[in-house]
């Protein structure tokens, strides 16, 4: 019987290529790469003057940990490891403070025509659940809302946030882009928001294809992987 083949060079190479990718894309411990906090955007149809803004946490240990900044929790909840010590009354004491409705009012603002616009937060019933709302009047009907979104980002600049908004719009914030344009109403086709949006469907790309390449890169190792069992099991199959 033939002595079994060394794995090829190629093999080992994409091999530990593909661990190391897979490693850096989701590095243990940090809170900001698990699920992204969301915010959903939408005009007020009764009231065009009306901006609606829907914030909600990616998790429940952010608020935790949102808590702890803000002073209303207690610092042992953040354990020496970086780990969080989640309890079920969190959210309720968060939700009922008034230095989390300043933070809100604070980290996401809307203007309109160059004007800031009033906000004013709902009490959320499930903050953890549902999330919280925040209106913003602003002086006129609103066609381009400018959103500004900068949640958690002073616990850790890394923290993005997935932002929708009308007709299925996307926006990804986060470091070097807190702010967006929001078609809301009737605005000229080439407006500035129409401009942003493309340049968001290229950064999506962009971000789809940067998911996508370590999945396709382990799909190749293991077809290579299979070339070589069946090139070996066929070398045992022939006569010596």
């Amino acid at each position: 019987m033939p002595p079994t083949a060394p794995w090829p060079r190629r093999v080992v190479i994409a091999v530990a290529f593909t661990v190391t990718l897979l490693a850096m894309a989701v590095p243990a411990g940090a809170h900001p790469y698990g699920y992204p906090q969301t915010v959903t955007v939408a005009a007020d149809a009764a009231r065009p003057e009306v901006v609606h803004l829907r914030w909600k946490a990616g998790g429940v240990d952010e608020l935790t940990l949102l808590g702890v900044k803000l002073g209303l929790l207690p610092q042992d909840r953040v354990l020496l490891d970086g780990a969080i010590s989640f309890q079920a009354s969190d959210a309720t004491v968060l939700a009922s403070s008034a230095p989390f409705a300043n933070y809100l009012l604070t980290q996401m603002t809307v203007s309109s025509d160059g004007h800031a616009c009033a906000g004013t937060v709902d009490p959320p019933r499930d903050l953890a659940g549902s999330g919280v709302d925040v209106d913003y009047t602003c002086t006129g009907p609103v066609g381009v809302a400018r959103v500004e979104v900068r949640m958690l980002s002073d616990l850790d600049q890394a923290y993005q946030t997935v932002a929708t908004g009308p007709q299925g719009k996307r926006q990804v914030y986060g470091p070097g882009r807190y702010a967006h344009d929001w078609a809301l109403g009737d605005v000229p086709a080439a407006s500035e928001a129409s401009v942003a949006d493309h340049g968001h469907d290229r950064a999506t790309a962009w971000k789809v294809a940067g998911s996508v390449g370590p999945l396709l890169l382990v799909a190749a190792v293991v077809a290579l992987l299979r070339r070589q069992v069946r090139r070996r099991r066929l070398a045992r199959a022939r006569p010596s």
